[in-house]
């Protein structure tokens, strides 16, 4: 009889690639996951691991039951989700991850009304950028990402997932209070085409999607700063240092000195939540939902 915690760890070293990624995903030590592999060889009686270079990779045997391990503890995921629809009650452990606004501007609201109504509920949050949530959850470490499309770029979605909107989110163009350009009621992004940019770093999705932006209306921006939060790209503006994107999610309260005019045309990016399709039917992933709609409902 195949050990499911076993096939667990043996799926997550084949999703992760090394036994340390594989030890973090699973919040085990790299001790767990070699004495786990070296019971679960034993039950099957082939070698599952091989030695490469400093770390392991799979045998062909190893990769045959991983291929299994995933079908297998999809089934379990459907299994649990079918029996928590069966009893309708919100319970358990549900793993949530959010790009930093929507941690900041929705999981506050959403993750209080969570525990009120659903006392039996086990929430856990991390913070993770759009892609790398949508990656979590594709992988089993996470149970419900909040991520983001913008207007004209959307977000990568592999198969397997389902989504449910969550907010409609106008973006602003935030400026020191003296810009030439603060006293407007809109403004468009080509107006901008001299300025200094506070941005993403380089890489993130965001980032990529303003430099697409930009440079679709034969714009190349000139980034001088970068930063992670928009409370910190914010306070850089402040400080008189460039302008800045600045949606409406998760940015209250605005500094002194900084004036957000909308964007004429109406720039925003579409928040959604994602699952996994498997897991449809756990009335947690439901409640999640409609939590943080309420709390979307909140947002300026």
């Amino acid at each position: 009889m195949l050990n499911l915690e076993r096939l667990r760890t043996l799926d997550a070293l084949a999703r992760h690639g090394s036994v340390s990624a594989a030890a973090e995903g699973l919040h085990i030590t790299t001790s767990a996951v070699s004495q786990q592999m070296s019971k679960l060889e034993r039950e099957v009686g082939q070698q599952l691991l091989a030695k490469n270079g400093r770390g392991v990779r799979l045998t062909d045997a190893g990769r045959l039951l991983a291929d299994h391990a995933a079908r297998i503890l999809s089934q379990v995921e459907l299994a649990q989700a079918d029996l928590e629809a069966q009893r309708g009650q919100v319970v358990g452990e549900l793993r949530l991850v959010a790009f930093p606004t929507a941690l900041r501007g929705l999981f506050p609201a959403a993750l209080t009304a969570l525990r009120t109504d659903h006392p039996a509920l086990r929430l856990t949050t991390r913070e993770l950028e759009p892609e790398y949530g949508v990656a979590a959850v594709m992988r089993g470490d996470a149970d419900l990402a909040v991520v983001l499309d913008w207007y004209n770029k959307p977000l990568p979605m592999p198969e397997g997932l389902a989504k449910a909107p969550i907010l409609d989110d106008r973006v602003e163009i935030a400026m020191p209070e003296g810009h030439p350009l603060a006293d407007r009621s809109e403004v468009d992004l080509a107006d901008f085409a001299g300025d200094e940019w506070v941005a993403w770093p380089e890489g993130e999705f965001c980032h990529e999607w303003l430099l697409y932006t930009l440079r679709t209306k034969g714009i190349e921006p000139r980034i001088a700063h970068r930063a992670e939060e928009h409370h910190t790209q914010l306070a850089l503006v402040a400080a008189g240092l460039g302008v800045c994107v600045a949606p409406r999610l998760g940015r209250d309260p605005m500094p002194l000195g900084v004036r957000a005019v909308p964007v004429r045309n109406r720039v925003h990016r579409y928040i959604y939540a994602v699952w996994r399709a498997d897991a449809d039917r756990r009335p947690s992933i439901r409640a999640a939902v409609q939590a943080l709609r309420t709390a979307a409902e909140k947002v300026g």
